[in-house]
């Protein structure tokens, strides 16, 4: 259903994630910490009750949109398009990944530092609260980079190729990694099992999207030979086996360096540094990632 996965995309854009609407992937965070309570006060090791979790949380998410599209489809197979179309919508984020980026694009363009510091604290993890401008855009531009694969590519690549079941089953996959793939006291054993399955569903779309940001750089007029060449060079430098990939190809294209020194609840983590600072930061790159 090509078209079908077009017109997904086209929701998106238009409709973005209504927040006061309901949303599977809410509905999947909320299944999740009650499995999370449940098999934590029922299993005496940690590494399982994660697997429990994860699985039952894995299957129900996709048993639902299975079941649901094969029975719309025998209704009508007009209802079933239906279904799918709204279901592989849900499971993108294009528009809101626009609409953060283009929020702290915004606040920079004003010159509010606090402002745009409490815009990008909604898509990084990082502490914000003493971002400069330079900083604030490398966490912008290094968000957009690895959620473009989280976002938008992977999800469509199960659509295209396992339909809206899959897709969901995809999100379900990067909602317990966001949820529990901490390397903390709280979830690095409960947390171990969801993020290895993360790593394993990104590992092929974000090497697709890697090299198609490559040659998007030569078609947008980027650097298209160094978006390649650090691509090859730094991609396999970041401690995620896929994030760095994404982020090195817009690295080169930029002629920008990402990676450094962040804080987290003020503990300093420092990433391996991807590309070259040929160019200094500027707002314009958050709009050009």
């Amino acid at each position: 259903m090509p078209w079908g996965i077009a017109i997904s995309i086209l929701v998106d854009l238009i409709l973005g994630d209504p927040k006061d609407l309901p949303h599977p992937v809410r509905a999947i965070g909320k299944l999740a910490r009650a499995l999370e309570k449940f098999f934590r006060n029922n299993c005496s090791s940690e590494e399982i009750a994660g697997i429990l979790t994860s699985c039952l949380v894995y299957l129900i998410s996709f048993i639902i949109p299975f079941l649901s599209v094969q029975f719309a489809n025998q209704l009508h197979w007009i209802l079933g398009e239906l279904l799918s179309i709204m279901i592989i919508y849900t499971t993108i984020a294009i528009r809101d990944m626009i609409d953060h980026s283009k929020e702290v694009y915004d606040a920079l363009v004003q010159t509010n530092l606090p402002l745009a510091r409490k815009k990008v604290s909604k898509i990084v993890a990082r502490d914000t609260e003493n971002l400069s401008e330079s900083e604030i855009i490398r966490a912008c531009v290094e968000s957009t980079a690895e959620n473009l694969v989280d976002g938008i590519t992977t999800p469509l690549f199960y659509a295209v190729f396992g339909g809206p079941a899959w897709a969901m089953l995809y999100r379900s996959i990067n909602t317990l990694d966001s949820l529990f793939g901490y390397k903390n006291k709280k979830y690095l054993r409960f947390g171990s099992f969801p993020a290895r399955i993360d790593d394993l569903a990104n590992y092929l779309p974000a090497r697709i999207t890697s090299y198609i940001l490559v040659l998007s750089s030569l078609f947008l007029g980027y650097n298209f030979k160094n978006s390649l060449y650090i691509l090859q060079r730094d991609g396999k430098k970041h401690p995620s086996p896929n994030s760095g990939l994404t982020e090195a190809a817009v690295a080169g294209a930029l002629e920008i360096q990402l990676g450094g020194v962040n804080l987290y609840s003020g503990v300093q983590n420092i990433k391996p540094k991807l590309g070259d600072p040929k160019k200094e930061f500027q707002i314009e790159q958050i709009l050009q990632t």
